[in-house]
């Protein structure tokens, strides 16, 4: 009798959290998540459930944001939703390696992808 309560209750956990991980549509998203996620619109329905969890909470920092930073967030969100769990945690790990390298060292380097960045010639447009 005891297992048989033990099971119920772990079903009952099982199927409680199961009801919260349900994806999130995108009208039913307020205002500042619209503005925060506005790049991700026609894909939001169709992200996983705790991708979906994820950018809401990044969202929640949005508003506090300078416009410049506004624009990066824009610009980085929809390639970075595209990458998998792993691909995210690989540049996480780089990016935490990257702020352990000294500041004059960083600047050089965020010098020299800018350079490359402007050299690269630019793509062809596809034609029809």
């Amino acid at each position: 009798m005891k297992e048989l309560l033990t099971y119920c209750l772990l079903l009952l956990g099982l199927t409680s959290s199961l009801a919260l991980a349900e994806a999130t549509p995108w009208r039913s998203l307020s205002t500042e998540q619209h503005s925060a996620l506005s790049p991700l619109e026609q894909e939001w329905d169709k992200l996983p459930e705790s991708q979906q969890h994820h950018l809401l909470k990044i969202a929640k920092g949005y508003a506090s944001l300078s416009a410049e930073e506004k624009t990066r967030f824009h610009n980085s969100l929809p390639a970075w939703s595209k990458l998998t769990h792993e691909q995210r945690e690989a540049a996480r790990a780089k990016y935490k390696a990257f702020q352990k390298v000294p500041e004059e060292q960083r600047l050089e380097v965020k010098k020299m992808v800018k350079q490359g960045q402007e050299n690269k010639p630019a793509q062809p447009t596809p034609q029809p």
